[in-house]
């Protein structure tokens, strides 16, 4: 018999909030005959989207109600003390509970990663949980970290989340030995800040990792590297500027194909070519990164992402609770840190 699985989404969050992120799980149900969705929020702002639903897909749905919302410019402090009984806190709270297999948030970045430390606790030899994705590269794709969960990381930080992105790439890809690059300014010693340095030297003397120095912006999506650490601010300013790059070059293309009768004709003729170009440059295929640490499953939608990309990061959750992500990283990180 197949096992069914569940997931908490916290319905209220990022900047659309019900009417964008409830038919997104209308269509993942669809999609994912074993799943089932609990939604948490305001229940008189979600049941106007489940009219008409088909029993079999209405009877997988259920309603967490709450009133209580953490607004996306809350400060993680204030969302620590304030936030219990929240959309994202009761969601966080189902995963901790047992009840739900993974959590969905497109709300306040910092406050989830306040609130899943909180109530799920890191993995055992781990002090901040990072966000991490998988970005497009030549050779197909690398996983970076962290992307925006800590603005400030030590030496120490940047080492665990190697440690944390090697684990990610040998559960899920099944690499036996994936490749560690440091993002900096260069691939000279002397490049970098001192943090950058330090743990580059950390990372380079911990025998388990597959360390091959620095890497620069350009070498993340050549895939020079199965994994690029890097800060949170760092990582968040890069990942931001390719998918505004990747959209840029999306609305020339286009633009270029309407340019008079020939350019049209041509278009008409390269489209094909043109839509898979289209289909791997666009950033909301990789929506859904995860809050890698934490000892449950939990996944970051961008704040702004319409009805598809949000589907993505449901797609993301289902992909890891198939693969036990969590208890691959338990299984892998002790002898890592030992």
């Amino acid at each position: 018999m197949l096992n069914t699985y569940t997931i908490a989404v916290d319905a209220m969050g990022g900047d659309f909030g019900p009417r964008v992120i409830v038919p997104a799980c209308i269509r993942a149900l669809k999609r994912h005959p074993l799943l089932s969705l609990q939604l948490v929020g305001c229940e008189e702002d979600i049941k106007p989207h489940l009219r008409r639903l088909k029993s079999e897909i209405r009877n997988r749905i259920a309603i967490i109600h709450t009133d209580s919302v953490i607004e996306m410019d809350t400060k993680p402090s204030v969302a620590l003390r304030q936030g219990k009984g929240s959309s994202m806190y009761l969601a966080l709270q189902q995963v901790e509970s047992g009840q739900a297999r993974a959590c969905i948030s497109a709300g306040n970045t910092g406050a989830l990663m306040v609130l899943g430390r909180y109530i799920l606790r890191t993995v055992k030899g781990i002090d901040r949980p990072a966000i991490i994705t998988a970005v497009p590269t030549m050779n197909g794709h690398a996983y970076m970290l962290d992307l925006g969960a800590n603005v400030d990381c030590s030496a120490e930080h940047l080492l665990q989340f190697a440690v944390m992105g090697s684990v990610m790439a040998q559960a899920v890809d099944g690499q036996a030995s994936p490749t560690i690059g440091l993002l900096n300014i260069g691939q000279e010693e002397i490049k970098g800040n001192e943090q950058v340095k330090l743990a580059s030297r950390l990372i380079a003397e911990h025998g388990a990792l597959n360390y091959i120095g620095f890497v620069e912006g350009d070498d993340l999506f050549a895939g020079a590297a199965d994994v690029v650490v890097c800060d949170g601010f760092v990582g968040n300013i890069a990942l931001k500027s390719s998918e505004g790059l990747a959209r840029l070059i999306r609305s020339k293309v286009r633009n270029s194909f309407r340019r008079g009768i020939y350019r049209r004709i041509l278009g008409l003729l390269a489209r094909p070519v043109l839509s898979e170009l289209q289909r791997q440059l666009d950033p909301s295929r990789h929506n859904g990164a995860s809050l890698l640490g934490l000892q449950g499953i939990v996944v970051k939608s961008h704040g702004g992402a319409n009805r598809k990309s949000f589907g993505y990061a449901i797609d993301q959750a289902v992909a890891e609770i198939e693969m036990d992500v969590p208890r691959e990283i338990c299984r892998h990180i002790g002898d890592h840190l030992a």
